[in-house]
């Protein structure tokens, strides 16, 4: 018997990541649709709760590196998926984006991505900031699909057991239809994931699910604590593309709950033929080096210095840039200091990246804050939220000078921008979905644009070609 997505018999639902994360996580979000689209099928019938196969990084990806429509990629693996909701992360009032954008383009976007084949959108604020997770929910409840709000884990000396129940308990006030526990870094320990979890259900209604990382070696553990305390749904990816900056193995978690009161009732043996295809694509990636071998390990210096995995990979970036990998232990250090200056934000896209360079900026200078990007004045100011604990007054102006700080929902601020930017794309525009992707990324939509322009040209001239020609008898 296949076990649908749905089906009331499996006691732990998983859902599987290798359609987003897991890539995102180990090969920068390179997989293609092609590669994706004839295993798509076999996902659908083995029995998963949800498919995560959209948002986070693989908007950009597909228009900056892999030159493909992220809308029509979703559109494809709809038509083909019968029995498994399909999910997307969203940033909230981010979007797929790096900043807050005005509440038209969360609303058209939201719908759009329902219309063409969300059923779940996992919705966040990387401030954990709920003003700023507020629309998206109530967009994707109106357009009829299931709304996850999130909380981004994080660990200091502010962030507690009872404060996550807290957020909880304001993002479920909201509507949303289940909470997750967005563990980006892998820093959730297992006992302290049977005590959120046990905290959680006393207070929460809705269904709880757990999304963590491999990074410290700590996630599998972490997931069995937090199922024994009463977790509903685990996010696993297929053993190929897990561990490291991933997720857990979707074989080893769904083996271990086999024959208890937990047992997920997915087959090993269908898992294993899942996995087999994607054995040829990981080897191609090891090959080509798109899959560094270091983002395989534990890494422990994301419990050290509560650094996510692409955080990392970024920092050493920025430093080989400079001729500066020697510098790596100092900028680690540097980073909880900033942390702590910018009053404790979780780290995740975008906070992740402005808390970074900052780090990298304060190194290389010599001393600290000689150098401040824009993107760290528009933090200090409120332009992404709010901070979890007010930022000192005297760091505020050190930062920002006079200049007010912001106390409204940063979009309030924010001028409607669509109408601008359809007409600044007139000539390029085949739907209104392009509107929506050159809004978030200009850029590398346009670009996106050119190139197909330039390919559906070339299939026009090829047409033109003699013997190509069939003339009417």
């Amino acid at each position: 018997m296949i076990l649908t997505g749905g089906d009331k018999m499996a006691k732990v639902k998983i859902t599987e990541t290798i359609l987003r994360d897991a890539h995102q996580s180990l090969i920068a979000t390179r997989l293609s649709t092609d590669e994706m689209m004839p295993i798509i099928e076999k996902l659908d019938n083995a029995g998963y709760y949800a498919l995560e196969m959209w948002g986070g990084a693989t908007f950009d990806a597909s228009l900056r590196f892999l030159k493909e429509s992220p809308w029509e990629r979703l559109r494809l693996i709809k038509s083909k998926v019968k029995n498994t909701k399909l999910q997307m992360l969203l940033r909230g009032q981010n979007i797929l984006g790096y900043k807050n954008y005005p509440d038209e383009v969360v609303t058209a976007f939201v719908k759009k991505s329902i219309e063409n084949g969300i059923d779940i959108v996992r919705i966040f604020d990387a401030l954990n900031d709920v003003r700023n997770m507020e629309l998206a929910i109530k967009v994707t409840k109106e357009a009829g699909a299931h709304a996850q709000g999130s909380i981004s884990y994080t660990t200091s000396p502010v962030h507690t057991i009872e404060r996550y129940v807290e957020l909880a308990k304001e993002i479920e006030k909201m509507g949303v239809d289940s909470i997750c526990i967005k563990d980006m870094a892998g820093l959730l320990k297992p006992y302290v994931a049977k005590e959120l979890v046990t905290a959680l259900k006393k207070e929460i209604k809705v269904p709880i699910e757990l999304h963590s990382h491999a990074t410290s070696g700590l996630a599998s553990m972490t997931y069995i604590k937090a199922i024994e305390a009463g977790v509903d749904i685990v996010d696993t990816a297929i053993s190929p593309f897990s561990l490291g900056t991933s997720q857990p193995p979707t074989e080893s978690i769904v083996a271990a709950l086999q024959g208890t009161e937990y047992d997920t009732g997915l087959d090993l043996e269908t898992l294993d033929e899942i996995a087999e295809y994607f054995v040829p694509i990981k080897e191609k990636s090891l090959r080509s080096g798109l899959l560094n071998p270091k983002v395989m390990g534990v890494n422990i210096n994301t419990l050290i210095y509560q650094i996510p995995g692409g955080m990392l990979s970024n920092l050493v970036s920025q430093l080989e840039q400079q001729n500066a990998l020697d510098k790596l232990d100092d900028v680690l250090k540097e980073v909880p200091r900033v942390r702590k200056d910018l009053g404790y934000p979780p780290l995740v896209t975008p906070t992740s990246q402005i808390v970074g360079t900052q780090a990298v900026l304060n190194v290389m200078a010599g001393a600290r804050y000689k150098m401040i990007p824009n993107e760290v004045k528009q933090y200090v100011k409120g332009m992404y939220g709010k901070p979890t604990i007010p930022i000192e007054e005297e760091f505020v102006r050190k930062i920002i000078g006079e200049e007010e700080v912001i106390t409204c929902r940063p979009a309030d601020l924010l001028e409607p921008v669509l109408d601008k930017n359809r007409k600044e794309i007139a000539k390029y525009i085949m739907d209104e979905e392009d509107v929506l992707s050159y809004t978030l990324f200009p850029k590398p939509a346009l670009d996106y644009f050119k190139y197909r322009e330039a390919k559906i040209n070339r299939i026009d001239e090829s047409l033109l070609n003699e013997e190509d020609v069939v003339y009417p008898i």
